[in-house]
């Protein structure tokens, strides 16, 4: 998100009566927004019997999807709301993003559920950044902001929790499909009342030709592909020419979006900042580290249906606990890294969630949710809670002012890509051993043999995601140092966590 305070002469700001009633409206937005993100979760096995997903491959562009268009056109998103008019930006967003659901709710074919979701990510990218910019210009003030961004991250944390429980319920007593139309009342109210009380402020410089719109879509279109080929490659083979292809496809788009970020006059994202040590070790933690992690929002939904027989509403209370256990140590880390400091505690978090993933090595076929699943679901989200804050606070430590905006996209962006590579690599890899592993069965493997090789998949993927966490591990243990942050642990520096915590919530879109 690109964050400027300084707008168009032309426009004033709200009066106090219609302050309250904006943010009200962008935290609907965000909520939305937030929900989607964890709804469909739960809701992935019914969509998969419905519209008749062939494999668990196939199923995760449902996610995937929606993943790679938000992080690829993040930063793009950012800074439309400068140029045109964080208005216009906000009303774009939730009208694509409401249009999306509705195709979804009454998608009748998994290409068209899987495009929808696409325009649905395209969507958040350009809601997100519009939520914050517009708070941040709203409340001048700082006691209000500060009051108004701990709204913001309640009802982000609200909106992850809600949807796991949501989607159980609307999935068990009406359809899947209603995890999409429940978006479109709330859009359209989000419509109607931007139109009404929010301003369409924007940053006093900026014009048509400063938007870096081939570096957004050359981004977005190589990793897109890498994925693509990824997914398909267990089926085509790893060494076939269209893998091939396809991989030289993306190295291409890939290498024109460096190209195009060192050639133009205002690019998407200034490589160069990437030279500051604590940027490109932050970058790469959370790569790592949401390449690893996001399995969990995956195959323990689909052991849990597939191998323990749970309906969607139980789906949802079972992952009730990762987002508290997740909220509460976010708020413990926020207390302690001050003491502590950035790396320490960044990298006890990966090592909780490096031994959450490790406890599903030994995953057995028919199991309990209380031994075998929560124990994975608990340590997963306590280290997830306390990675987030020491991650933003190095990815962002040492910036310039005018480019914090900047710093804060890029990370949130390399959330979001980590997250899609790692369930791509991870579920191909998980998919590749099922389906050898079943090869050896026969024609006809029984329903037992099918049970024990989905297991053991998951396994394969849960030590994949592990060793990507170590990798994490390493990476902040060795790639960061103490004099990086300017003052010991101990030593009651917290301004940056404070910038930090405004800076996390976006994360969680």
């Amino acid at each position: 998100m690109t964050a400027h305070t300084a707008d168009a002469p032309a426009v004033t700001r709200p009066n106090d009566s219609k302050r309250w009633i904006i943010l009200a409206l962008t935290l609907i937005a965000q909520f939305m927004v937030t929900l989607d993100a964890t709804i469909v979760t739960v809701a992935l096995p019914s969509i998969q019997t419905d519209l008749g997903f062939a494999t668990q491959l196939d199923l995760q562009w449902v996610i995937n999807a929606y993943v790679l268009f938000f992080g690829g056109f993040l930063l793009l998103g950012g800074r439309a709301g400068d140029l045109f008019g964080r208005q216009r930006l906000f009303l774009s967003g939730l009208a694509l993003f409401t249009g999306a659901s509705l195709v979804n709710g009454l998608a009748n074919d998994t290409s068209i559920l899987v495009a929808g979701r696409g325009v649905q990510g395209f969507g958040a990218a350009l809601v997100s950044p519009a939520v914050l910019s517009i708070i941040i210009v709203t409340f001048p003030n700082t006691a209000e902001r500060v009051k108004a961004l701990g709204l913001f991250t309640a009802v982000t944390a609200g909106g992850s929790a809600a949807g796991m429980l949501f989607g159980g319920v609307l999935t068990d007593y009406a359809s899947w499909r209603w995890i999409f139309l429940v978006n479109i009342p709330i859009g359209l109210v989000g419509i109607v009342g931007a139109l009404r009380t929010i301003p369409n402020t924007r940053a006093a410089q900026g014009s048509l030709r400063h938007m870096d719109l081939p570096g957004a879509v050359s981004v977005t279109g190589g990793l897109t592909v890498l994925v693509y080929a990824i997914v398909n490659a267990q089926s085509w083979g790893w060494g076939s020419a269209r893998f091939i292809w396809l991989v030289a496809v993306a190295v291409a788009l890939l290498t024109a979006f460096v190209v195009i970020e060192l050639r133009t006059s205002h690019p998407l994202i200034r490589l160069g900042i990437f030279t500051k040590r604590t940027i490109s070790v932050g970058n790469a933690t959370m790569l790592t580290f949401s390449g690893g992690l996001f399995v969990m929002m995956f195959f323990p939904t689909l052991y849990l249906a597939a191998n323990l027989g749970y309906s969607p509403i139980k789906i949802g209370l079972a992952f009730l606990p990762w987002p508290v256990a997740m909220a509460a140590a976010g708020t413990l880390g926020q207390k302690l890294i001050g003491r502590t400091g950035p790396r320490l505690l960044l990298v006890t978090g990966l090592l909780f969630v490096a031994a959450g993933l490790l406890t599903y090595l030994r995953l057995p076929v028919h199991g309990a949710y209380a031994t075998d699943v929560l124990p994975g679901l608990l340590l997963t989200a306590i280290g997830a809670g306390l990675v987030f804050t020491p991650v933003f606070i190095v990815a962002t430590t040492g910036v310039a002012a005018e480019e914090s905006g900047l710093a804060s996209g890029v990370i949130n962006t390399s959330q979001q890509l980590g997250a899609a590579l790692g369930l791509a690599v991870i579920s191909t890899l998980a998919t590749s051993h099922t389906t050898h592993l079943l090869s050896g069965a026969g024609d006809r493997p029984t329903a037992a043999e099918r049970s024990s090789a989905l297991v053991e998949g998951f396994q394969r993927g849960f030590t994949v995601a592990a060793a990507i966490l170590a990798v994490s591990v390493l990476i902040a243990a060795f790639g960061l140092r103490k004099r990086d942050f300017g003052q010991e642990p101990g030593a009651g520096n917290t301004d940056g966590a404070e910038e930090a915590r405004e800076r996390v919530p976006s994360a969680a879109g």
